[in-house]
């Protein structure tokens, strides 16, 4: 397998999912859990993530045309579901939410593992995307395919550390940083999910270049 091809896929899902900016929207969906409860969101994710990528790149076309659903739909419906998540983060109903279950073992609506981290934060349209596209460039090579998702878990495994470095971030910005973070990733992750909708909408030609 050409060493560069490798290099570009590590670049180009490198980009797409970005370990290093979901690193403080982590801090945020997770704001007030206990460590033991973050390490297992961060684990829950990245393993569905991992799970739902390796899907996509190996049946992703097959998967969208049985169930007759385009890219550009997916993109579009991600977009509207991360747009919920960034209005709940604007205006903490997530987190009034995580303090009246307080009492609770576990509030299965808190836990923002399976949406909004696996997905589309992580395995999101672009991602799953682009694994559909490197794994479409290694031409039926069952070799080149496996390289693809061996890089993809590589990338997912940064992700998973830098949300286990959440903790040392959420202690950096302290309450008050970490309210005013999350007001401004929510107002940001609204923002990507417009783009998100923007974008399926263009690739459909509803909207012009």
């Amino acid at each position: 397998m050409d060493t560069g091809f490798l290099i570009a896929a590590f670049v180009t899902l490198f980009v797409v999912i970005d370990p290093i900016g979901l690193a403080p929207i982590f801090v945020a969906l997770t704001q007030g859990a206990a460590p033991r409860l973050r390490r297992a969101i961060a684990l829950r994710a990245c393993v569905i993530s991992v799970l739902l990528l390796a899907a996509f790149g190996l049946f992703g076309e097959e998967i969208l045309g049985f169930i007759g659903i385009s890219m550009p739909a997916f993109q579009i419906a991600g977009g509207i579901l991360l747009f919920l998540t960034a209005l709940d983060m604007l205006f903490e109903r997530r987190t009034r939410r995580r303090e009246g279950s307080a009492g609770s073992a576990e509030d299965p609506s808190a836990d923002p593992s399976v949406f909004p981290l696996a997905m589309p934060l992580i395995a999101g349209p672009g991602a799953m995307a682009s694994m559909i596209l490197l794994t479409g460039q290694a031409q039926g090579d069952w070799l080149g395919i496996a390289a693809v998702h061996l890089v993809m878990v590589v990338v997912v495994a940064l992700v998973f550390v830098m949300f286990l470095a959440a903790g040392l971030i959420e202690r950096a910005l302290g309450r008050i940083g970490t309210v005013v973070v999350t007001r401004l990733l929510g107002l940001l992750l609204a923002a990507l999910s417009v783009q998100f909708v923007l974008d399926g909408a263009r690739t459909l030609g509803l909207l012009g270049s």
